[in-house]
């Protein structure tokens, strides 16, 4: 039985390919390269499309429990904001945007530049964890 209002447009995840083909350069290629990463950190995460306006496409989103991260394209950089970031463990130094903020980190991506593939993996798992476990902040904060 079909819900009364329910729309039967294309799906988040088939939104988000055609945006990642409609960039055509280095921005869709990294976007996607991303995209794959995400998936095999997590395979059951979930993607949606939000903030999507008439003079914007939208912002990929992935989540599970709540948001892991957002994927937004600019003209110079893919910028992935994870929205605790603030609360994950960074070893690898990925996060190099947002520093100040007290509760999302960013990884902005320029065209050329590669990243650690296994580090970047290990933050969706944390972010994932994070979620799960319903804290927002970290179970100890470094004091300086």
């Amino acid at each position: 039985m079909k819900k009364s209002g329910a729309s039967q447009g294309p799906s988040a995840s088939e939104l988000i390919s055609k945006r990642i083909t409609e960039l055509g350069d280095w921005r869709g290629k990294t976007l996607s390269r991303m995209r794959t990463l995400i998936k095999e950190a997590d395979p059951d995460v979930t993607e949606e499309l939000k903030w999507v306006k008439s003079s914007s496409p939208g912002t990929p989103v992935w989540s599970h429990d709540g948001i892991i991260c957002t994927g937004e394209s600019y003209k110079s950089v893919v910028k992935l904001t994870f929205a605790k970031g603030a609360s994950l463990e960074d070893p690898a130094r990925l996060f190099n945007s947002s520093l100040d903020g007290n509760v999302r980190r960013a990884i902005d991506i320029h065209e050329g530049e590669d990243i650690d593939e296994s580090a970047f993996k290990a933050l969706v798992r944390q972010a994932v964890a994070l979620n799960s476990s319903g804290k927002s902040k970290p179970s100890r904060k470094a004091k300086s």
